[in-house]
C-alpha cells in the first residue's frame, strides 16, 4: 500500500510520472481502471479496506475510535489469513495507528506479531527541511539529503529494509505467509531524497488543467486544505482562506514534489518485488498494489484529499495473480520483476496488458484476496450486520479475472462518502470530529457519472436523514471528465422525489441515490435529444 497515491502512474495513462517498477507489475496484473476508496482520509478508508465493511458501518469517520468496540467486533482481512495458517507480518502504515486501531494495529487479533513501524518515523513532522536560510523548517517541500538525516535514513527505507528481511528468510516449505508492506509516501509533508527531484524539472510542470473553485461547486464540497496551510512554507504564503489560491510558482513546486515522491514509492516498491523474485516466490506469490485514496493537485482549487472527487477517491488496483494475471508457460526461470532504475536513460516501458474499466471499490479487495487464495471469499452481509464478525460488504472481483468485461447497460457502482461540519467551509471541514458532522456526503460513482447528496447527518445516532437535501452534484464524465460542470438541479430532484413518494422506507439509501441518478440523467438526456 501507498499513501495518499491518486492514479498518477504511467500504468494509468499518466503522461508525467515515472513509475517503471509499478507499472512492470500492471503488465502482469489485472489492473482496475477505476477502482475507488470509501472515504479519502486515512483511518476511514483503510478500515474499511481491512475489515470490507463501509463507514457507516465501522462507524468511523474520523480517526477517534475503534471499531471492535464502537461498532463491531469485525474480521479483518489479514486476521482471517492468520486463522487460516497463514504467517502475517505489517510493516510501516497499513492500519492508521492511534485509536483507530487500539494503538497497537489491530495486534494480536490480525498480525501474528507485533506490527513494524520505522525508528525515524518520528521525525516526519519535525523541523527537517532546510530552507533557503539554511535553517531548518517544517514544510511541505521537503526533499532533503538522505545522509544528513537522523541515522542516515527515512521511513520508506527502513520499511523496505525491513520487507526484504523478511522474505530473505522465507523459502517454499516454511508456512505460507501474508505480507502487508505499507510506505508513507507520497503522504505529506514531501521528505523524500533530494535526487528524486531531479527527474520533474521544475520548467516541464504544468498546473492541473482547473485549478479554479467552479461557481457551481456547492461550498459544502469544498476541502480548504488545513493540513498544508499548517507547513511553514505554505503558511509564509498568506493564502486566504478558504478559497484563495495558492500561487501558481508554488503550485508548480508541489506538483514536482508529489511527482517525485511517486517515483520514490516506485522503487522500494521495485525493490520489494525484485527480492521476492530472490527468494524465488514470485511464481508462487499473489501481488496487491493499492493506495488508500488520492489527492488533489490543485484541481477545482483544491489540495489534499478530504472530497469525493475522482482525484481524491479514485486509487490504483493491481492484481498479479501467477498462472491466472499470467499464463503459467510465462512463469519460467527468468526474473518475473527485476529491478527497473528510474534514473536509468534505458529506463524500460511497461503498459498493463488486462485491464477493467468498470468501476470497483476498496471494500471488494477482502473477498477478492481471500478467494484467489483459495480461502473462500466472506459472504455478503446482510443490510444490518454489527452483530455478524465475517462478512463483507464488497463484491468478490474473481469473475473479472476470467470473462469479457460487462458493458455499460451491466455496469457496477462505487460509493463513497464525506461528513463535514456544516454548508460551509470551516477550520474543520478537512476532518471534523464525529460529534461535529452535520452533514454527510453520498458519492455514486458509475460508468459515466458521479452524482453527490449532502444530506443531514446526526453523529449521536449515526443516522442520515434522507430527506434533508443540503446540495448535490451530478456530473457526466464522458464530456466533464474533470468533474468541473455541475448539472445537479435541486427542483428535478424534488418532483423525482415526489414521484417516489415512501422510497427511502423500502429501500437503502445506496439503492435509492441509483435510482435517483437514472431518473436524473435520463432527464438530461431527453432534454439534450429535443434541444
Amino acid at each position: 500500500m501507498a499513501d495518499d497515491l491518486r492514479t498518477s502512474l504511467g500504468c494509468y495513462g499518466d503522461p508525467v510520472v515515472k513509475s517503471p517498477n509499478i507499472d512492470q507489475l500492471s503488465s502482469k496484473s489485472q489492473v482496475f481502471l477505476n477502482a475507488y476508496a470509501q472515504q479519502a482520509v486515512c483511518a476511514p478508508s483503510r478500515t474499511s479496506m481491512l475489515t470490507s465493511r463501509r463507514p457507516d458501518t465501522t462507524r468511523l469517520y474520523d480517526f477517534n475510535s475503534y471499531w471492535r468496540t464502537h461498532a463491531g467486533n469485525y474480521t479483518t482481512l489479514p486476521q482471517y489469513f492468520t486463522s487460516r495458517g497463514y504467517i502475517t507480518r505489517s510493516l510501516g502504515k497499513i492500519f492508521h495507528p492511534g485509536v483507530a486501531s487500539n494503538h497497537t494495529d489491530d495486534y494480536p487479533y490480525s498480525w501474528s506479531v507485533p506490527p513494524y513501524h520505522p525508528p525515524s518515523f518520528k521525525y516526519e513532522n519535525k523541523k527537517m527541511c532546510r530552507g533557503l536560510d539554511g535553517k531548518l523548517h517544517a514544510n511541505l517541500l521537503c526533499a532533503v539529503n538522505v545522509t544528513e538525516q537522523p541515522a542516515g535514513t527515512l521511513p520508506d527505507l527502513e520499511i523496505t529494509e525491513e520487507a526484504l528481511k523478511f522474505l530473505s528468510a522465507r523459502g517454499m516449505d516454511d508456512a505460507p505467509f501474508f505480507l502487508a508492506v505499507g510506505f508513507h509516501k507520497p503522504h505529506i509533508p514531501f521528505r523524500i531524497p533530494q535526487e528524486y527531484l531531479t527527474l520533474y524539472p521544475i520548467d516541464q510542470m504544468t498546473l492541473a488543467p482547473d485549478p479554479a473553485v467552479s461557481p457551481l461547486l456547492p461550498p459544502v464540497a469544498y476541502n480548504p486544505w488545513m493540513d498544508l496551510r499548517k507547513r511553514e512554507d505554505v503558511y509564509e504564503l498568506n493564502t486566504s482562506f478558504p478559497f484563495g489560491p495558492i500561487p501558481k510558482d508554488f503550485q508548480l513546486r508541489i506538483r514536482q514534489h508529489y511527482f517525485a515522491a511517486v517515483s520514490y514509492v516506485d522503487a522500494q516498491v521495485g525493490r520489494v518485488l525484485s527480492a521476492l523474485d530472490e527468494a524465488g516466490l514470485a511464481n508462487h506469490t499473489m501481488v496487491v498494489f493499492t493506495s488508500d485514496h488520492g489527492w488533489s493537485l490543485g484541481e477545482h482549487g483544491e489540495w489534499a484529499k478530504y472530497s469525493n472527487f475522482d482525484v481524491a477517491t479514485r486509487v490504483p488496483l493491481l492484481f498479479y495473480v501467477p498462472g491466472v494475471t499470467e499464463a503459467p508457460d510465462l512463469l519460467g526461470e527468468d526474473s518475473t520483476f527485476p529491478f527497473v532504475d528510474v534514473f536509468s536513460p534505458s529506463e524500460k516501458r511497461f503498459k498493463a496488458k488486462s485491464v477493467v474499466r468498470n468501476v470497483a471499490e476498496l471494500v471488494d479487495v477482502f473477498p477478492t484476496v481471500s478467494y484467489m487464495a483459495g480461502l473462500g471469499a466472506p459472504r455478503p452481509c446482510p443490510d444490518v450486520s454489527f452483530q455478524v464478525e465475517l462478512c463483507t460488504e464488497g463484491d468478490n472481483l474473481a469473475y473479472t479475472f476470467r470473462r469479457r468485461e460487462r458493458g455499460k447497460d451491466e455496469e457496477d457502482i462505487a460509493f463513497s462518502q464525506y461528513p463535514r461540519p456544516s454548508d460551509t467551509p470551516q477550520v474543520n471541514s478537512d476532518l471534523p470530529n464525529l460529534e461535529d458532522i452535520r452533514v454527510m456526503g453520498y458519492s455514486l460513482r458509475s460508468w459515466d457519472y458521479r452524482y453527490t447528496l449532502w444530506l443531514g447527518f446526526n453523529p449521536e445516532t449515526y443516522k442520515v436523514n434522507s430527506s434533508d437535501v443540503h446540495s448535490g452534484e451530478l456530473y457526466m464524465l464522458e464530456e466533464d471528465p474533470g468533474q468541473d460542470n455541475n448539472l445537479y438541479d435541486g427542483s428535478d430532484l424534488g418532483l423525482m422525489m415526489r414521484k417516489m413518494t415512501g422510497l427511502h422506507r423500502h429501500v437503502s439509501l445506496q439503492k435509492s441515490m441509483r435510482l435517483q441518478l437514472l431518473y436524473l440523467t435520463a432527464g438530461i438526456k431527453t432534454s439534450r435529444r429535443k434541444a
